[in-house]
């Protein structure tokens, strides 16, 4: 059960823990256990995991978890590999109940609470008995859709500690249990019973007053939120999933001269499979057989690919972009780069701290004072000689008041209304989690491939020597080039297709392992390819073309020779083209305050050429960085002091992602880095970033805003409720109006726009 040792005489491992229903719990279960001795934990509340470090000499994992368990929730350990798969389905599958639960709830607590609402505060509704109509919808959103938070506020009680959900109980609670009370035992159950809308400040008879609109629309408001929050944490270990599913599924095995289909988990070290062009490499291994061309721009992020060879490493999930290759197992399991991508991507997520709600962090002292002082108006009512209805009238009232109706809707509603927005903008923001980071980043990591360029090889220019036509040298090159699987002939046969038309079927094509193509077209001998290519056919290249090729390879292109009746015509340019829309993203990310950096797998020529183009200084650039290290340069930079955005697309970008304090993902990358990042830019457009970290702070502000006169109102409200000057229509217009100036504050962010 213990995790692999990370320094002598320690070992790791990661707990699911559940029960936890706000990040303050998380919060909490993290001190527990980092009160142990040689213990350091991380706990998030997003994937509901503990990443725990400990001293096995002093610490076993049956200790930490009793310790979790004492504080109340649950925890257990990691499965064995075996029960892996078949727990994660039970995991996903518990998820999708406790959503669907939720939502049950919620549409119960919905459709019961509206006419419950509607009748209190609208007196023309209020027909003879209509509050015990009233008693009879409010008591199953109280009761049932309300349990959670029951059950969690006594959970809180038993470990001596108060969340939320401690308040929304007591408060919904106290507003059920005195309307029941009035109603039973006051006058409020008397026929003809009536709350007129009068908002004058009295003391009232308290055993008159009934508080079920008030127990129904919190317990419904409140529901709402953890529906939404349910939803976006149900997606937290999706990228995970993403990154395992890249790989191949099935493998064509050589076993005794036979080829066998089987499925890649029984691939072992040693054995040798086949993998024909357009498939992907089932895990990483060597060459022993065939000459092809392997895209690996997705694990990588170096856009040009890779010649391979006999002897060479090939990666598992990459793609065989061109011959027929056999490649013997080297590592299977977790042990490939795809599975140490995905470990990469788990520990920084669970390394970056839960962000803890502002209103789960004012809870821990709202919630204890204001019981404390609906204890002391209660007391100073009956010490004052009030009578037991006045006194308990103003202690109920006071924690009615305090229980914040419109703080249910400050979150959920500012982020639908932005979030919405931000889908019609193209960026999908995941949770309110993310937004606080989007106000304090400073510096915005950009990856190279897929993101500043197109990701894709691209037919930039074409040079040739004086007595060669261009339009010639492409018809020529095109039609070769386009009985080619590689990646750079398709480039070439694209370019020339779109600038001469159709092209011409070559005769006697061949195709030469590393170095390029020869065939006969239109009755010519065409070489097109490297320049060894060119020797061995004993055709040299003449100074003009000499020096086109070092200015291409210079500028970071891949420069494609072409020659034909024995001799150098033309050189084609070839690169990843750089988006026309990057330069104007980096002036916009520049505008809102962030430092651009350049980060990418490729050499230092391409990516200075790039940096270059857009508008990157020189400085801000950082080359020839493989996937694991880019996790790295993100935590370089943070250890600097700085906040980092960063914006990624392909697989190799996700553990970054993940450990950037904001992560945008390009929506037309990989699924992996997508689900790893905390925006998704739609459109593939980089001037997206700088509109999603506009909106995102926005929102931010919005939801700020909200929670503040949410507490606002009830802060200012809890003074009258002590005083016994609160009578239940003013409590009720109060509530309703903050609720109302919540939402018309949220509806505001569908007015955001994108820079134009």
């Amino acid at each position: 059960m213990k995790g692999p040792a990370t320094t002598p005489g320690t070992a790791e491992v990661e707990l699911a823990i559940g029960g936890m229903t706000c990040a303050s719990c998380a919060a909490r279960i993290e001190k527990k256990l980092n009160r142990m001795d040689g213990v350091e934990a991380t706990v998030n509340y997003a994937t509901e995991r503990a990443k725990v470090t400990y001293k096995d000499a002093d610490v076993s994992v049956q200790d930490l978890i009793t310790t979790v368990e004492a504080t109340g929730y649950t925890a257990r350990p990691p499965a064995p590999p075996a029960k892996a798969d078949a727990e994660a389905g039970a995991e996903s599958s518990g998820e999708h109940d406790e959503l669907r639960d939720l939502r049950q709830r919620l549409l119960i607590a919905l459709f019961l609470s509206v006419p419950v609402v509607a009748m209190a505060m609208i007196p023309p509704l209020q027909f003879d008995n209509w509050q015990w109509l009233s008693l009879t919808l409010a008591a199953p959103v109280v009761v049932h859709a309300g349990w959670p938070f029951h059950r969690a506020a006594w959970t809180n009680l038993r470990h001596g500690a108060a969340t939320m959900d401690t308040l929304i109980s007591v408060g919904t609670a106290a507003a059920f249990l005195w309307s029941l009370w009035a109603l039973f035992f006051g006058t409020a159950g008397m026929h003809g019973m009536r709350h007129p809308f009068e908002l004058t400040i009295a003391r009232g008879d308290g055993s008159a007053n009934i508080y079920l609109e008030a127990a129904a629309g919190v317990t419904t408001f409140i529901l709402a939120g953890r529906y939404f929050e349910a939803r976006s944490k149900r997606k937290a270990g999706a990228a995970l999933r993403a990154l395992m599913e890249l790989g191949a599924k099935e493998v064509t095995v050589l076993r005794g001269g036979r080829e066998v289909r089987v499925p890649t988990a029984e691939l072992r070290v040693g054995d040798r499979f086949l993998v024909r062009p357009g498939e992907k490499i089932a895990t990483d291994g060597t060459v022993v057989e065939g000459a092809s061309a392997v895209d690996a721009s997705m694990l990588t992020g170096e856009s040009v690919p890779v010649e391979v060879a006999v002897g060479d490493a090939v990666t598992g999930a990459t793609l065989n972009a061109g011959g027929r290759l056999v490649v013997e197992a080297t590592r299977v399991g977790a042990d490939t780069q795809l599975a140490r991508m995905a470990k990469l991507v788990e520990d920084a997520q669970n390394g970056k701290a839960a962000a803890q709600r502002l209103a789960d962090r004012i809870s821990a002292v709202f919630v204890p004072v204001v019981i404390v002082l609906a204890l002391a108006t209660l007391a100073g009512w009956l010490l004052s000689g009030a009578g037991m209805t006045a006194a308990f009238t103003a202690a109920v009232a006071v924690l009615i008041i305090a229980c914040p109706c419109a703080l249910g809707l400050a979150t959920p509603t500012a982020l639908m209304v932005g979030t919405g927005r931000g889908a019609q903008l193209g960026v999908l923001i995941k949770g309110p989690e993310v937004l606080e980071n989007t106000r304090k980043a400073d510096t915005v990591v950009l990856d190279k491939t897929g993101t500043v360029t197109t990701g894709r090889m691209t037919l930039l220019a074409v040079r040739t020597t004086g007595a060669t036509d261009e339009a010639e040298a492409l018809r020529l090159a095109g039609a070769l080039e386009n009985a080619s699987e590689h990646p750079v002939a398709r480039a070439v046969a694209a370019g020339a297709a779109d600038k001469v038309g159709d092209l011409a079927v070559p005769e006697d094509f061949a195709n030469v392992p590393g170095l390029g193509v020869r065939g006969v077209v239109e009755g010519r001998t065409v070489l097109v390819g490297r320049e060894k290519l060119l020797a061995q056919a004993s055709v040299a290249l003449p100074a003009p073309l000499a020096a086109a090729r070092d200015a291409a390879e210079a500028a970071g292109r891949t420069a494609v020779l072409v020659a034909w009746d024995g001799e150098a015509r033309a050189v084609l340019e070839v690169a990843d083209a750089v988006k026309e829309t990057s330069a104007e993203a980096v002036r916009r990310l520049r505008a809102l305050g962030l430092t651009p950096v350049l980060l990418t797998g490729d050499n230092q020529a391409v990516a200075r050429a790039v940096a270059a183009e857009v508008g990157i200084d020189a400085g801000h650039v950082i080359a020839e960085v493989m996937p694991e290290d880019k996790v790295d340069v993100v935590k370089r930079l943070q250890a600097e002091g700085r906040t980092v955005a960063m914006v990624g697309d392909g697989v190799n970008d996700a553990a970054a992602l993940a450990q950037a304090d904001l992560g945008l993902a390009m929506g037309t990358g990989t699924d992996a880095a997508i689900e790893a990042g905390d925006l998704t830019l739609v459109r593939g457009d980089l001037r997206a970033a700088a509109d999603a970290i506009r909106l995102s702070r926005r929102t931010l502000a919005t939801i700020r805003g909200n929670l503040f006169w949410a507490f606002a109102y009830n802060v200012a409200a809890l003074p009258l409720a002590a005083a016994g000057f609160l009578n239940p229509m003013i409590a009720g217009a109060a509530m309703a109006f903050s609720s109302v100036f919540v939402v018309g504050n949220s509806l505001r962010l569908r007015g955001f726009k994108a820079a134009a």
